[in-house]
Parts: structure tokens; sequence; C-alpha cells
């Protein structure tokens, strides 16, 4: 799944060690869901839970969502949101966010017409010292 996601954002897949990956899988807060498609990975997702400080909850922050090129345009995407929604709702997590670049314009009519409300944010990005 990982490689998809780097395919659908045209980015070098690097390699992923089986202790890293392992780690990664034994998070709670981490959330993948894959979907399958003649028996290969089409897509997946990945999203992180963060505890809130103003209440005793948590919201969903959708990090990453990719469709393998060929596999686009087939409802795999918005059953990959729908689904992270259900489970969300079924884990007592009422919000789900995720940013979207003002440029990215395919995101954020995917977004719209998922019904998702836009609201206006400026995302900051920070290298390291």
């Amino acid at each position: 799944m990982f490689a998809v996601l780097a395919e659908a954002f045209e980015e070098d897949p690097g390699t992923l060690g089986d202790v890293y990956v392992d780690g990664l899988l034994s998070r709670e807060d981490l959330w993948l869901i894959a979907a399958w498609d003649d028996g290969a990975v089409a897509g997946g997702l990945t999203a992180h839970i963060l505890p809130m400080t103003r209440s005793e909850s948590s919201e969903v922050f959708l990090y990453d969502i990719g469709v393998r090129p060929t596999s686009q345009r087939r409802g795999i995407g918005r059953a990959l949101v729908e689904r992270l929604r259900r489970d969300a709702a079924t884990a007592g997590l009422a919000d789900v966010f995720v940013p979207a670049e003002n440029v990215d314009v395919h995101a954020l009519d995917f977004y719209r017409a998922l019904g998702g409300e836009a609201c206006a944010v400026t995302h900051f990005t920070f290298e390291g010292p």
C-alpha cells in the first residue's frame, strides 16, 4: 500500500524496513486502510488519531490517500474515505479532517464531492534546524 501511495503522488517509494513497518502496524493511533482490486492493492489511506486538549476527545487526521493511476475514477477513493468515516464513527470519533493544497484542484473537487466543507487555513512547513 505504501508503494501505491508513493506512485499516486509520483514519489520515490523508498524502502521501509520490516522493523519500521511492524512498528507502524502496531500503533493504535495510526489507521491504514487499503483497497484491493483483482488481488492487488489499488489504493489506500493513512490516518492519525489526534487527542484533543480542549475536550476528552480525539479527531481523525486523514494524512494520505491515493489510488493507483490505472484504478482511478472507479469509486475507490470515495470508498476509502467512506470506510474511514464509518470506522471513525464506530470508534466514537466525530470529526475527520484532511488538508489539501489550494493548487490541487483535483483533491479539492474530490473532497467537496464527498460532502467535505472547506475551511480557510494556511499550512506551514518547517524544515529541520
